[in-house]
């Protein structure tokens, strides 16, 4: 028998022979090929005894490191090495489990109360003096938070207040104006002159004219009103401006206008007490409010009394807005008489005195009223959404039964402050009764109704009797919306800067203070005697 295996080892031949048959037996035995050569063996061993020893470096440069930081130089293990082995870093599992933790505590009530850290440094601090670890570091974390998250809260409150007050108090070179007015209207006869001149009287009652009603205690704001409408009028020589004033302002608003012409323009200044049909017979309404315990109590209450730290900002300002002085002020209230004090009136433009106007507004006379009352800007559909935004759901408690049964909360709102009234289809209506039947209401249920104002009256009294007019007419929000679109206010007709923020004020917004000041005259003897310096200059001087 002979064997024999092949060069490539990858069979074996074995033969026999056998003499009596003189056959050969021929059987050949294949092996299993190799998948590697020698060579192959070779380089595998040689890279196993390099890559060992440099893993094991690894692991051990790790677990030395532990968790301090490092540059990317230093820091080579920590790298690759974790990687390399399992494929996640230590610092994805140490996000992971904070996650764990954070989640952990977010539902939990923190009951450790204890001095709370009042700055990051402090925070990192107590971590480090404390040796927390990860549960006690979070439900810290938390705590400081939500502290931090109160005081904020809390702050916004007291800016709002005190943006209250400063709205309802009257600035001191105002007052300064109403002063020497007043004293001079006592000594100067040209301050007393009649307004209008007597030959111009038949002009008070001629509906060819175009007729604004203005009333205010503020002569500076009528002011700009007046001047403002003057300027931007196409036939300044047909307006006829009826300022209503109370009796202790208006000597001196009498005084501002006969020392300062508006000509081409006609101005007649009158005040409440010298209408003969404003008695209180015929407005009992307003006696009631200014009577009223509740009203009162509303006014010149605690303002804070009832509120906490969790009360939206926005809300509390809106709240404090309807605590205004004015809202108990005749003056506020009179436009809702305007049939009755200008009898021979066919229509008029009612102006609120924190309105700038831009452009010429006899086109509102043009307007088609479809036989309404009042012709007004909606204020439930715009851009803005938090001035336009207002439904009935705004100014309503919509969970008192009356006016749940009376009223719908998605009615459209619409704005005060510029509006063309019928007073023809005026009369024919009963809106004045309306609006004094529900104030009547709105007092015996101790103000839950609505708190107050002239608005929810209205919105109530008028229901029927509005006519939708063009938003470009009539802007709103200056007084209270910073981020109103500048490109909008230049193209207004009117600009309203309702709200606390009056541009006369030290609170108004800076941006939005110039579209009124430029037609303030601050070279006018008595501005420069009380010092009332226009806002642009306020800023440079601070500077």
């Amino acid at each position: 028998m002979q064997i024999r295996f092949s060069l490539t080892i990858r069979s074996i031949r074995i033969s026999s022979s056998s003499s009596s048959t003189g056959l050969f037996d021929l059987m050949k035995v294949k092996v299993a090929a190799r998948h590697f050569s020698y060579r192959s063996l070779f380089h595998t061993i040689l890279f196993l005894a390099f890559l060992l020893p440099f893993v094991f470096i690894l692991t051990a440069v790790v677990t030395l490191e532990g968790v301090n930081k490092c540059s990317s130089l230093n820091c080579l293990g920590r790298r690759f090495g974790p990687k390399f082995l399992s494929g996640v870093d230590d610092s994805t599992r140490m996000v992971r489990e904070l996650y764990r933790i954070l989640n952990e505590v977010s539902f939990e009530e923190v009951s450790d109360r204890r001095k709370l850290p009042e700055s990051f440094d402090e925070f990192l601090s107590e971590v480090k003096s404390q040796h927390y670890d990860g549960r006690t570091f979070a439900i810290r974390l938390k705590a400081m938070l939500e502290n931090l998250d109160r005081e904020a809260k809390k702050s916004r409150l007291l800016e709002q207040l005190h943006k209250h007050y400063a709205a309802s108090a009257i600035p001191k070179g105002i007052y300064c104006l109403s002063l020497r007015l007043t004293d001079e209207y006592s000594s100067n006869a040209h301050a007393r002159k009649q307004l209008p001149a007597p030959e111009l009287l038949p002009v008070l009652y001629d509906n060819s004219y175009y007729h604004f009603v203005l009333s205010t205690d503020n002569i500076l704001a009528a002011s700009v009103v007046v001047s403002s409408t003057v300027k931007s009028f196409a036939r300044p020589e047909k307006i006829v401006f009826h300022v209503i004033t109370d009796k202790k302002t208006y000597a001196g608003m009498h005084s501002w206008f006969a020392l300062n012409s508006v000509s081409p323009a006609i101005i007649e200044v009158k005040s409440v007490h010298q209408f003969d049909w404003l008695t209180r017979e015929n407005v009992p309404v307003l006696e009631a409010i200014e009577s009223h315990h509740g009203v009162l109590n509303h006014y010149h209450g605690d303002h804070v009394l009832g509120t906490n730290g969790t009360e939206n900002p926005r809300v509390f300002a809106s709240k404090l807005q309807a605590r205004s002085p004015k809202y108990i002020s005749i003056l506020n209230h009179l436009r809702i008489y305007l049939p009755e004090l200008f009898p021979n009136l066919n229509k008029v433009v009612f102006l609120d005195d924190d309105v700038v106007v831009q452009h010429d507004l006899s086109g509102l006379w043009d307007i088609d009223l479809m036989g309404m009352v009042n012709g007004a800007v909606e204020t439930c559909r715009g851009k803005d959404d938090w001035v336009m935004t207002k439904h009935f759901r705004t100014y309503f408690n919509f969970s008192h039964p009356l006016i749940a049964q009376n009223l719908n909360p998605e009615e459209c709102a619409w704005a005060y402050g510029m509006n063309i009234f019928d007073l023809s289809m005026w009369r024919k209506t009963n809106i004045r009764e309306k609006y004094h039947h529900w104030v009547k209401e709105n007092l015996k249920s101790n103000l839950t109704l609505w708190k107050l104002g002239t608005l929810p009256p209205a919105l109530i009294a008028f229901q029927g009797h509005i006519h939708p007019i063009d938003p470009s007419w009539h802007l709103l929000g200056l007084g209270y919306q910073e981020k109103t679109d500048l490109n909008q206010v230049r193209h207004a007709s009117v600009i309203h800067y309702n709200g606390q923020c009056k541009p006369w004020l030290e609170i108004g917004f800076k941006h939005l203070q110039p579209f009124w000041a430029k037609h303030v005259n601050y070279s006018n003897q008595f501005i420069r005697n009380c010092h009332i310096l226009n806002p642009t200059v306020q800023i440079e001087m601070r500077t």
